[in-house]
């Protein structure tokens, strides 16, 4: 059986924004609390590095994963396209 305690946190936000918060939360048919759990847990779910990356720099995440080059590797590409 999986237990889960409820903890209370203690958040600071400027004024208008617990406002909106709230109300938010009321159209929702939710509490402020569940709806900021439910924005947290949807965080672990999002890979934002993508989301922030050029579309052709998205697209090569990755590319290399598995790959071992050397700083010395580097160097001496660079060398050779440079000369």
């Amino acid at each position: 059986m999986l237990y889960v305690m409820n903890t209370k946190l203690t958040l600071r936000m400027d004024d208008v924004l617990v406002q909106q918060a709230k109300i938010q939360a009321a159209q929702r048919g939710k509490s402020v609390s569940r709806m900021f759990g439910e924005f947290v847990a949807s965080l672990a779910k999002v890979k934002p590095v993508n989301q922030r990356l050029p579309p052709v720099t998205g697209s090569l995440l990755g590319v290399m994963k598995g790959h071992r080059i050397s700083e010395k590797d580097y160097k001496k590409h660079l060398r050779e396209k440079h000369s």
